[in-house]
């Protein structure tokens, strides 16, 4: 998909990047020093995961490798992946590699399309977990002290006891709001006057409409900055929120099946996509098709290595998140990714034609006569698929002056993405709001 290069950013809230001093020792490492201790930490994990794992010690045999066939980092792509099917595969606890007695705590996906996927930490992982969540807090340009109001769903999902654990690691003050409840969200940003927000960046737009009808401008609240994350977002979204809301808005990294959040962060002073935190967690970007591993700079499927999980190690994990490896910037030693563009699952195939929601998003967003809210329905006519943007107009703007900007859009999404699709016109307030994750597609066929 095509990318927009925006400028060295600035920050929009005054804060500022953190100084060398207030680093991890492993954030200041040059990446001789990172490869050096990722080699050390991975032969220990793949050691642990082939002792401890029958899965793993069925896949390697299958595969004719062994443990002590780790002597370089570039060894890894001999190792065979992991998938979700293999974490069904083993439901519940057959991924867990110590005694239940030594797990402390266990999260599990949603399980909608299939079996949850379910994961375990010992006290030791939870204490790294909470560590790597403060890094990329501080990273983002949050301090000890500050109020942060964590709107990430509670429960299973790891979201919300991620970040509130790496709020308190911080050292800064935890409002567990959770999820839902948009008006009360409100009330508290009012009331309490919280420096920063964690939740959706689908999410953080509901609470800035609900703030706007509410006649609060959003502009004029406490909040500095928003660490956002758990689904893709362009950098048009980005703009359109700290634009909006007068905060700076970073991306934060993760996902359940190899931490939760935290396994990576966007730095304030930078702004260019997620700095991984590879002292613990060793990123390949594959060929999604062929497996094969692809260099630095090709765009292709994310897979992780973790390095120091004990409960619950994966070996070349296939995320289906579709980006590229970049070199680091802020943290020179670690490697960057690009902004997430889609999953292999979120993908549309149109008549052909390949097509991910931040597409859309990124066209909508420079359309000033509608809004951000939009849903894709996929629907078939005939023996054709077909496609329609239904989208809210600005409250502001007449019908027809909104009308005809759903024709720009058409005519845009056919020049950049080279799909014919119908766009609908919706009143202000039409369509779902996100409560959490927000849902873009609807599959009608």
């Amino acid at each position: 998909m095509s990318t927009t290069t925006f400028p060295r950013p600035t920050s929009v809230s005054g804060l500022h990047a953190p100084a060398a001093e207030e680093l991890d020792p492993e954030e200041r490492l040059d990446r001789a020093g990172i490869e050096a201790l990722q080699l050390e930490r991975l032969q220990r994990t793949v050691a642990h995961a082939y002792e401890r794992v029958p899965l793993y010690t069925r896949k390697f045999d299958e595969a004719g490798v062994h443990p002590r066939d780790i002597r370089s980092l570039a060894d890894v792509a001999r190792l065979p992946f992991t998938t979700k099917a293999d974490l069904r595969e083993t439901y519940p606890f057959g991924m867990f590699a110590v005694p239940m007695a030594d797990v402390a705590r266990i999260h599990a996906s949603s399980g909608t399309t299939g079996r949850p996927t379910v994961v375990g930490y010992t006290k030791g992982d939870l204490e790294r977990w909470g560590s790597l969540v403060a890094r990329s807090l501080r990273a983002s340009g949050i301090r000890p002290g500050m109020k942060v109001h964590n709107a990430y769903g509670y429960g299973l999902f790891t979201g919300g006891l991620g970040a509130h654990a790496g709020i308190e690691a911080l050292g800064a003050t935890v409002i567990p709001m959770s999820g839902g409840q948009t008006a009360r969200q409100v009330r508290l940003i009012v009331d309490f006057e919280p420096d920063a927000i964690l939740c959706t960046p689908s999410y953080l737009l509901t609470i800035a409409d609900c703030m706007a009808e509410q006649g609060i401008d959003p502009r004029e609240t406490s909040l500095k900055v928003a660490v956002l994350g758990a689904e893709p977002w362009t950098n048009e979204m980005r703009h359109e929120l700290e634009q909006r809301l007068g905060l700076d808005a970073l991306d934060i990294y993760g996902l359940s099946e190899v931490m939760g959040p935290g396994v990576g962060n966007e730095c304030l002073e930078t702004k260019d996509g997620p700095h991984l935190w590879e002292d613990h967690f060793l990123p390949e970007i594959i060929d999604g098709d062929t497996g094969a591993p692809l260099p630095d700079g090709e765009r292709g499927e994310l897979v992780f290595t973790s390095l120091t999980k004990e409960a619950f190690p994966v070996i070349r994990y296939r995320t289906r998140d579709l980006t590229r490896l970049l070199p680091g910037t802020a943290r020179p030693g670690m490697r960057r990714m690009e902004k997430i563009t889609g999953r292999n699952d979120d993908m549309i195939i149109l008549r052909g034609v390949n097509l991910f929601p931040t597409q859309i998003e990124e066209l909508v967003l420079g359309i000033e006569q509608l809004t951000p809210h939009f849903v894709l329905e996929l629907s078939r006519e005939g023996r054709m698929d077909a496609l329609t943007v239904r989208i809210e107009r600005h409250p502001a703007l007449s019908v027809e002056t909104c009308e005809a900007a759903t024709v720009v859009l058409a005519e845009r999404i056919k020049v950049h993405i080279g799909s014919t699709v119908a766009v609908r016109l919706e009143e202000p307030g039409a369509l779902p709001r996100s409560e959490g994750k927000y849902q873009r597609v609807y599959d009608l066929r």
